[in-house]
């Protein structure tokens, strides 16, 4: 059965043996853990959705190995309308769950791969690509969640892979045996890390010839000998440790990231993808990169949810009708939906690669995600802005129950009449969630810093935009010909 229930999901993490530690202690539970699960939750989401009749058309799609129905996020695109889809999903999911679902990076890795690997067997004659497809099939058939593992911890950015003082601050091959190789190094931000079933691991950057032992491409099972995943801290993480749901603000759904370290952790040929091919090594992450970045409309579905929630609080405190408050949220969903438009476009301007693999624009997915590094940042100022300093000096939920404090609460937190303090309290609690918690890291951070830096998408935009036919058109206009300077 190639598609799995929610809680077939839930149930087959189980099943795996992680190594995870947080806070220095080793955990006895991933699915269990407290701060863990809202993360695991909103990866169910993914699988909940893909059952839902009115989601299909969005959320399933039809292999184009075995024939059969999986989730979208093991799809290989096959048309520019997959890849319009694929938007349309982002923004679904995360107006649904309100923070990133996690699915993402692995989706844009297969996707990737199933690229490069192609382009690496045209050139070298090597079989990386039937190996790549054979285990595509093996996810699609058990609906696997892959964790895309592209950034290495990088040491001195100053130096290149092979002059790192120290060279495990990117990952290499360390050893080549008959049958496999044996890798060490580490993957850091890792979203969604131990919520997946496998690792796909990619170089990070463009490599040298010196650099070769570390243009290496494979997946790995995600409890395999030698993965230690070591998680990370997020704003107000330790809220989901209380017994209370309010102060979460989002009590449901979250997300997580984590460092994956690879300890000499051996790797079979038939799950290496790249091996030593430096020079595909900048084309894989360039193709990555661009996938991903189309990816961003996630945000545009969790800025709904903000959306939603600063229009609320605004007719709690009874200001809505206020001329600025209302040109404050035509200016956030003209933001908002200004990112849905760059997310469609790229989509819609791809285009079919040799290996029959659909890649979108990379032009306008790289102009995309710039947008997407400041548009989310202005949305949650105004949402803080129309919420008022209420969100941050707010008491506790449990000031909110005490029989003590409850009846001030409820008198003095209390906005319009009609609405009970603890309504106003919650959609707070929900926005600073959005724009200060944990959910922040999702929502902001990740915008900024996910799929690369902003820079890094300025120098891809001024690699691909074609200034000398711009050049050309303006001189024509002008009547200047073309042997002028």
């Amino acid at each position: 059965m190639p598609m799995k229930t929610p809680q077939e999901y839930i149930d087959s993490l189980r099943e795996l043996d992680l190594v995870v530690y947080m806070f220095g202690k080793r955990l006895k539970s991933v699915v269990d853990d407290p701060i863990i699960r809202p993360s695991l939750n909103a990866v169910a989401a993914t699988y909940s959705l893909a059952m839902n009749l009115q989601y299909e058309d969005i959320m399933t799609a039809t292999s184009h190995i075995t024939g059969k129905k999986i989730n979208r996020f093991t799809h290989i695109h096959q048309s520019v309308n997959d890849l319009v889809k694929k938007s349309k999903m982002g923004r679904l999911i995360g107006s649904i769950t309100g923070c990133c679902f996690q699915r993402c990076v692995g989706m844009d890795a297969l996707n990737a791969l199933s690229i490069t690997t192609y382009d690496i067997d045209k050139k070298h004659k090597t079989e990386y690509n039937s190996r790549f497809l054979k285990y595509l099939e093996y996810v699609q058939e058990n609906d696997l969640v892959c964790d895309g593992a592209m950034t290495d911890p990088k040491g001195d950015r100053s130096l290149p892979p092979h002059k790192q003082p120290d060279p495990d601050m990117f990952l290499r091959v360390v050893d080549e045996r008959k049958d496999g190789i044996v890798v060490r190094g580490a993957k850091a931000h890792q979203t969604g890390a131990v919520n997946s079933h496998e690792v796909i691991v990619m170089p990070t950057i463009s490599m040298r010839e010196e650099d070769r032992d570390y243009a290496v491409s494979f997946a790995m099972p995600s409890d395999a000998q030698g993965i230690t995943y070591i998680m990370g801290r997020q704003s107000c993480d330790t809220r989901k440790l209380e017994e209370g749901t309010i102060d979460r603000g989002n009590a449901v759904f979250g997300g997580h990231e984590a460092l994956i370290v690879f300890d000499d952790v051996f790797v079979p040929w038939e799950r290496v993808f790249m091996y030593k091919e430096y020079e595909f090594a900048g084309r894989l992450v360039e193709q990555f990169a661009s996938y991903h970045r189309q990816s961003y409309s996630c945000k545009v579905g969790v800025g709904d949810v903000l959306i939603g929630a600063a229009q609320t609080v605004a007719e709690y405190n009874g200001a809505d009708r206020a001329s600025h408050i209302r040109d404050k949220i035509v200016e956030m969903n003209h933001l908002n939906e200004t990112l849905y438009c760059g997310c469609i476009a790229c989509a819609a301007e791809g285009h079919r690669e040799p290996s029959g693999t659909y890649y979108v624009d990379p032009l306008l997915a790289n102009v995309h995600k710039q947008n997407v590094t400041r548009f989310p940042y202005e949305i949650a100022r105004l949402a803080q802005d129309i919420a008022g300093g209420i969100m941050v000096t707010c008491p506790s939920e449990e000031d909110l129950k005490s029989p003590e404090t409850a009846k001030w609460m409820k008198k003095y937190f209390r906005g319009v009449e009609s609405v009970p303090a603890e309504h106003r309290v919650r959609i707070l609690r929900l926005i600073e969630n959005l724009t200060m918690g944990s959910a922040a890291v999702g929502y902001l951070t990740e915008s900024m810093h996910g799929a690369g830096s902003p820079q890094a998408q300025r120098i891809m935009i001024a690699r691909l935009v074609d200034m000398k036919d711009k050049q050309k058109t303006a001189k024509k206009l002008a009547g200047i010909g073309d042997d002028a300077k």
